[in-house]
């Protein structure tokens, strides 16, 4: 995947543009690793959000929990800085009905650099909270992350 902009909004099925905080920075001058974590974490609840994710798992108590999560960090984001998070389900189309996990691959793109500052992938199991165990991903929500 190029860096470009252009690209990078239309390889991503879903972005957020927010503002770089000047807080977020750390002794070293640049935006603390922990952050992306959270830039990610945003995207995958707006993500979440436009599919009915998160109004399923409050009806029925079925819905998706974390398992594991990486980041590569590619350049450096400083303050001030307008960046754009985008994520998208790996291979969305080989998840066939049934399976109980996919990974969220995200990116984040810095306005000022003109690139693509980090990367990232999010392994995410649906998970049955009255039972305890992991489960099938429903079918309406797999058929939303199709439909998006």
């Amino acid at each position: 995947m190029s860096d470009n902009k252009n690209e990078f909004l239309r390889d991503y099925s879903l972005t957020v543009n927010q503002d770089v905080n000047w807080g977020d920075m750390d002794a070293f001058g640049h935006i603390n690793n922990t952050v992306y974590f959270r830039y990610f974490e945003n995207i995958r609840m707006a993500y979440f959000e436009k599919t009915s994710v998160n109004e399923h798992k409050n009806a029925t108590q079925i819905g998706p929990i974390l398992a594991s999560t990486q980041c590569q960090f590619r350049a450096p984001l400083t303050y001030p800085d307008h960046i754009h998070i985008g994520t998208r389900i790996k291979e969305l189309e080989n998840i066939e009905q049934g399976e109980k996990r996919f990974t969220m691959e995200y990116a984040v793109f810095s306005e000022q650099q003109d690139c693509i500052a980090a990367k990232g992938e999010g392994l995410i199991v649906y998970y049955n909270y009255n039972e305890g165990k992991s489960c099938a991903i429903p079918e309406s929500i797999l058929a939303a992350f199709k439909n998006l």
